[in-house]
Order: structure tokens, then C-alpha cells, then sequence
């Protein structure tokens, strides 16, 4: 049962089924499935009669959503206690702090009731210069003099000597409440929002050195045009100190706005009067508020693009082809300290290590070329490894040498990225205990060709360089992407329950950290698990989170076919009925889509256990299919052995190469030469191309032509375009 403070209140569901982009009812499903403990894979994957098949996406923007009108909820109630408590809260008050549908409204409202320093206003209150305030206020329109209202509230001996000295308290507590009012906030915060230029400049005596920052010395842009690869730019030139910047608005066409609002004649003594606390208050106090809170929602919006690239981008390197269970030789390449070597199993398992020296001398290439085919034969290995950093392409050229002879053996360039992080970590150290820290990057380069997904979620995402601006964005809002991302790859792809480490278990849906390891201890402790029941003995794995992961573990080999499947086992009753019905046994309808075709799905709708079908099409598809990964087949660029470095390029080359990165200015590529070379948006396609992920993802093998290079500055322009056929 959920807690009601987790429920989402009626009047937000319309609002967020409009950002969802779907039905009211079907938010209202999905919102009580969340506040039960449902996740977002579960929901997406086994609740789709529950909410009328709402995407992954779309449960995750309700997600989102959800949290976000919780917390305004639980907010708006601290506020109503709080100016309760004070006496404060009138029934004018109260209504609009009620209606209040965004947090940065219900904090306009609850400004100027809430604690703060000691203000230039709330001083004047002090010496009792508010009803002079009024008095100004009031009188702005009149022929009143200032002077003559503010005569009654001088003390020569006190701290109001004379007219003067009251009339600037007056006018201090008009500034603050101009600087106050929801409605002035509200409406400068849209014109600026709209209107304001960003502005930087370079910070006088740190031209040479801010050299880097080049293109933001004199800057100017619309703030709502700005591409999230400037602001961040600009707010990293900025806080490194070597920018400074500014968002520009019509100050005069703001005054006058001001102005008109609260009725001012000018011309008028008090109306100057008033006039001038408006013009204090605006550029004292409200101009500066709401600028460093635009600046906020640019850096806040920037950033939530970077952080969507750097998710797009994980999620695809996530999805890289598996090469599958067979023998692979990892090879981190070095010449100092030579070449690390490690052999794995089929299982992962490492087999074999060695260090060689190749390029020393002709004796130690015979010695590593001898141990390579020794350790091939040996080990029956299927592909060789290399780690594609330095020395990379030299290890590579050298291993196809050795291996020319072993035809079915793949030799390849593999990204390394993160290797070495791993290799210092505590999960490798728990993992590869008795080996040398320099020979578990060789182990990791081999795992994760077998399996991207499994060996990379070992890593810290921020180490795996397919983010950008990645340590300029809220740290806490990029890790919730990013394990919202290996967890939806996780879920997607499925996870093998006896072979899977715990950094993988838990990112299976329901799964923490603590029961991940209980079930890798009780693997270790009973043998493979024989069936997805047998995790009901796990401890601390309850009902709720067996309900939540049982569909995305499989196991291969089960007595029971179903159990490699993404089938739920709260399902199984359904496909027993479906393989009655067809005459066959269980196991004779699993991977048989001649008998998965011919079932009447309809026969088997059930509204009491909302079973309908949407799930029911999955199941037909599971057995059809079952287990099927949905990444693609392995493949490699082809390498051409006379381009190893920038200097063996040349304009109008095409070659072929791994898409390392994507921005949202276009992608880099590794074509082999130590340098990535980049397919800008606009050479991307012939067609319009909004997004580069909607033509490339990270990991993917593409062709392209070599249309600029500049070797001082080692940039590499390149064109998939222009790629008119094979040449170069």
C-alpha cells in the first residue's frame, strides 16, 4: 500500500499527462504503481494492461514529474505551517499559496514572510518608517509634499535626524517591496527569459591565459537561443576566472513597465519619490535576483542537455554487440612496461596472462609473436583484443601478423576506455584477487568484447569518455541518469542470473546493492541457481522485489524452458494453457514460432488478473523468440595499414571507423590515428539533421570521407556525406 505523502494529488494529473503526452488515466496508473514500489522497466515491460502500454520514456517523464509535484506538495504544506505559526497566513494568502502549480511560484509567494538577514527595509520598519512608506504610496499622484509627510517621523535625536534620513528609509522598504512582489518577479523573470542577452567578456589581464575561452572575449547571444555547449562554456570560462557575464535587458523599458504597474505620475514630488525606490529596488535588488535566477535556468537547462547526451551516449555504448561466450584474448598495449596479455574463457574466467616486449628487438618479437599462437591454440581463443590507446595500432598491425596463419580468429581494435579504472578498483580486487593490478585492464578489454554490458557496469560511467561537460553538470542529477540508463539497458537486455557479477545484478529492477550480493553469495555458496523460484531462498530478497526482477534474470539451461525467457513467472499458468490448447508440451512451444503463430491470443484474456493483450502479444513473441538479445551483431572497422598517424592523411581519404562520442554538434570518430576526427551536424546527412543521435550512436561502425585537416592544432574534419564510394 503506498503512503499517502507518495500519491500524486488529482489536480497535477492533467498537467503531467500533458508533458507525458498521454491520457489522464493512464498517469493516474502509472503514478499508483510508482508510489507502491513498482519500477520504471517493471511498469513498462509487465503493466502494460495497467497503463494502456505506456512507453519507457513516458513512464519515466511521469516519474519525474511525480516527484517533482510530491515535493511540491510536502513544500507548499511546511509554507502554510510555517506562516500559520507566525499568524501571517490570510484567507487571500492562503488561496494563492494553494493554487500555486511550480515551485518557484510558491516561493515568490511565501518571499516576503520568510526568515531572513536583517535587511536596509527592515531596518527602516524598526525606526517606524513603514507608514511613511504608505503615506508615499498612497500620495503618488497627489500634489503632496514628501517633505511635509515625512516631517512627523523625525527624531533629531533618535535615528531619523531629519526629512532626508526618513524619506530613504521610505524609500528602502518601496525598493524591497517592488523586489518583493510576485507579480513584478513573475513578469521580469518571462522578459528577461525571453528577451535577455547573454553577454561575456574576457577578464582584463587574463587574455593570454584564458586563450582556451577564445570565442566568448566579446561575446553576445540571445539567452534563449544559447546552445547548451556555450552556456557551459561561458559558466566554466567564468568560474575558472577568466570570463565574466551578464544577461542585458532594456533597463529603461523595464522601469517604465514598473512604473506603469503600480500607477506612478512621475511628476509628481511623491510620484518621484516613488519612482526612485522603483529604480533602487529594480537594480539593487530585483533585477540582480532574477538575473542570477535566469542565469540558473540556463545553467540548469544546459546542463539537463549535456546530461541527456552523456545518457544517449551511455545507453548506446551499453548496447554495443556482444561477441558472445567464447575464448577472447585481451592485449593492453605498452612499450615501457610492455605488452599485458590475458586469456579468458568462455565464462570470463581468466585462463592464462603474460607480458611481452614486441618492438624491442627482432629476438622478443619472435618471443611474442610465438606466445600469442601458443596461447590462440592453447585456449581455442575465437578474437584477439587490443586495446585501442597508445600503442595500439602498432600492437594490432602486430598481432595480425603473428595470426596470419589462424584465419577464423578475429584481431581487432577495441575501445579501452576505462580499462584502467577498472583495473585499480575494489571490484576487480575482489574479482581478480591474485592478479597484478597492470594485468587486470588486459582481463577487462577481453570481458568486454565478450560482453559490453556486463563488464562496462563495473565502471564508473564518468570514466567511460561519452559525456560532455560531464564534470560541469549537478553531479546528483547525472548519476540518476545515468543508472536510470545501464538500469534500462540491464532490464532490456536481460541478465544471466549464474554468471552475472554483482555490479550487474543490481541494476536489475528491484534489486539494491546488498541483495545483489546475497545472491552472488548464495551462488557461490549452493551452486547455480536451477530455476527463478529457487531466489525465493535468497535472503533479504522479498516478494515485492522478486515480483520486480524475476522477468529480467534468466537462466540457461532451467529445467523449465520459461525461465530463459522474459516470460514473468506469474505468467507461466497463461503459456501452459497456450501449449494445452495447441497440444504440445511447454518446452515444445518455446522457440517454436510455427505454433507461437497459430495461437488465438484473445482465448486467453483475463480482467481479473489483467491479463490482456499487450502482455499476452509479448509472450506470443517470447516464445516465438525466446531470450532474443536485442543488440546487434559483432563487427570491426576495417583498419587501413598505411594510415597509423595524422601524417598519413590525406583530403578526400575515405575510411572506415568506431563513433566514439556524440555532441550536439556532430560526432568523433577513431579512424585509427590517435586523433578522433569529427563529422560536424551539418556533414552528417544530406537531409536536415536536428539531432546527430538520430544518424549515429556511440560504437557504431561508419564510413567517411577526410575533408580538412589541420595537423598543427591536430583537428580532424571529416564528412559521412561526402562519402561518394571506396577510395582514398
Amino acid at each position: 500500500m503506498a503512503d499517502t505523502g507518495d500519491l500524486l494529488q488529482a489536480r497535477y494529473v492533467g498537467i503531467v499527462a500533458r508533458e507525458a503526452g498521454c491520457r489522464a488515466t493512464q498517469v493516474e496508473a502509472a503514478a499508483t504503481l510508482l508510489a507502491e514500489g513498482a519500477t520504471v522497466p517493471f511498469i513498462a515491460r509487465y503493466r502494460k494492461e495497467a497503463t494502456g502500454g505506456l512507453t519507457d520514456a513516458q513512464l519515466e517523464e511521469i516519474a519525474k514529474r511525480r516527484a517533482y509535484y510530491v515535493d511540491l506538495t510536502r513544500r507548499r504544506e511546511a509554507i502554510l505551517t510555517n506562516l500559520r505559526e507566525q499568524g501571517l497566513l490570510s484567507d487571500e494568502l492562503a488561496a494563492a499559496v494553494d493554487a500555486a502549480t511550480s515551485k518557484q511560484e510558491l516561493e515568490d509567494l511565501y518571499l516576503p514572510y520568510r526568515p531572513r538577514r536583517r535587511t536596509r527595509a527592515q531596518a527602516a520598519r524598526e525606526r517606524g518608517l513603514e507608514p511613511l512608506a504608505d503615506a508615499l504610496f498612497v500620495s503618488r499622484r497627489s500634489r503632496k509634499r514628501p517633505a511635509d509627510l515625512a516631517r512627523a517621523y523625525v527624531d533629531p535625536d533618535g535615528d531619523v535626524p531629519d526629512t532626508t534620513a526618513a524619506l530613504a528609509g521610505a524609500r528602502d522598504i518601496l525598493a524591497e517591496r517592488v523586489a518583493e512582489s510576485a507579480d513584478n518577479r513573475a513578469k521580469l523573470r518571462d522578459l528577461v527569459g525571453r528577451e535577455g542577452v547573454l553577454a561575456s567578456r574576457v577578464v582584463r589581464g587574463k587574455e593570454d591565459d584564458a586563450r582556451v575561452y577564445e570565442d566568448y572575449f566579446e561575446y553576445r547571444e540571445r539567452a534563449s537561443r544559447a546552445a547548451s555547449h556555450r552556456l557551459l562554456a561561458i559558466y566554466r570560462g567564468e568560474r575558472e576566472g577568466f570570463l565574466a557575464s551578464s544577461l542585458e535587458v532594456d533597463d529603461d523599458r523595464v522601469l517604465n513597465g514598473l512604473a506603469r504597474g503600480w500607477d506612478v505620475h512621475p511628476r509628481t514630488q511623491c510620484g518621484a519619490e516613488v519612482v526612485a525606490a522603483l529604480a533602487d529596488g529594480y537594480k539593487r535588488l530585483l533585477g540582480p535576483s532574477i538575473a542570477n535566477e535566469i542565469h540558473a535556468e540556463l545553467r540548469s537547462r544546459a546542463e539537463a542537455e549535456a546530461i541527456a547526451v552523456f545518457r544517449a551516449n551511455l545507453e548506446a555504448l551499453l548496447m554495443q554487440a556482444p561477441l558472445g561466450q567464447v575464448p577472447v584474448m585481451g592485449i593492453d598495449p605498452g612499450y615501457r612496461t610492455g605488452c599485458k596479455i590475458a586469456v579468458v574463457n568462455a565464462t570470463g574466467r581468466v585462463v592464462e596472462t603474460a607480458v611481452t616486449y614486441p618492438g624491442r628487438s627482432e629476438a622478443e618479437d619472435g618471443k611474442a609473436a610465438d606466445a600469442l599462437r601458443a596461447a590462440v591454440g592453447h585456449h581455442d581463443v575465437r578474437a584477439v583484443a587490443v586495446g585501442a590507446g597508445t600503442g595500439g595500432r602498432e600492437m594490432d598491425a602486430f598481432a595480425r601478423k603473428a595470426l596470419a596463419d589462424a584465419r577464423d580468429v578475429i584481431v581487432a581494435l577495441v575501445p579501452e576506455t576505462g580499462a584502467s579504472v577498472y583495473s585499480a578498483s575494489e571490484i576487480a580486487r575482489e574479482e581478480l584477487p591474485t592478479l597484478d593490478v597492470s594485468l587486470r585492464g588486459a582481463a577487462s578489454i577481453a570481458r568486454r568484447t565478450q560482453d559490453p554490458l556486463a563488464e562496462l557496469v563495473k565502471i564508473d560511467p564518468k570514466a567511460l569518455g561519452v559525456g560532455q561537460y560531464q564534470h560541469d553538470v549537478d553531479q546528483k542529477a547525472l548519476q540518476g541518469e545515468l543508472d536510470a540508463a545501464v538500469e534500462k539497458v540491464a532490464n532490456q537486455v536481460g541478465v544471466e542470473l549464474n554468471t552475472a557479477s554483482a555490479p550487474l545484478l543490481r541494476r536489475v529492477s528491484g534489486l539494491t546493492s546488498r541483495v545483489a550480493s546475497e545472491i552472488v553469495a548464495h551462488r557461490d555458496a549452493q551452486g547455480p541457481f536451477k530455476s527463478r523460484r529457487e531466489l525465493r531462498d535468497v535472503p533479504r530478497l522479498g516478494a515485492k522485489a522478486y515480483e520486480q526482477a524475476a522477468g529480467f534474470l534468466r537462466i540457461r539451461g532451467a529445467g523449465n524452458p520459461l525461465d530463459n525467457t522474459a516470460v514473468h513467472p506469474e505468467r507461466y499458468g497463461v503459456v501452459e494453457e497456450m501449449a494445452r490448447a495447441l497440444g504440445v508440451k511447454t518446452k515444445g512451444l518455446v522457440g517454436a514460432p510455427h505454433l507461437a503463430d497459430k495461437l488465438d491470443l484473445s482465448r486467453f484474456v483475463d480482467e481479473a488478473t489483467q491479463l490482456g493483450l499487450y502482455t499476452l502479444d509479448d509472450i506470443r513473441g517470447e516464445l516465438a523468440q525466446p531470450g532474443r538479445d536485442p543488440r546487434p551483431d559483432f563487427q570491426t572497422p576495417e583498419v587501413r595499414e598505411d594510415v597509423a598517424t595524422i601524417d598519413d592523411l590525406a583530403e578526400g581519404m575515405v575510411l572506415e571507423g568506431r563513433v566514439t562520442n556524440v555532441t550536439n554538434f556532430g560526432a568523433f570518430v577513431d579512424i585509427g590515428v590517435k586523433r578522433d576526427g569529427l563529422v560536424h551536424l551539418s556533414e552528417l546527412s544530406d537531409s536536415w539533421v536536428d539531432d546527430p543521435r538520430q544518424v549515429v550512436q556511440v560504437g557504431q561502425i561508419v564510413t567517411a570521407v577526410v575533408v580538412d585537416i589541420d595537423r598543427g592544432r591536430e583537428r580532424i574534419g571529416l564528412s559521412m556525406k561526402a562519402v561518394a564510394g571506396p577510395g582514398g
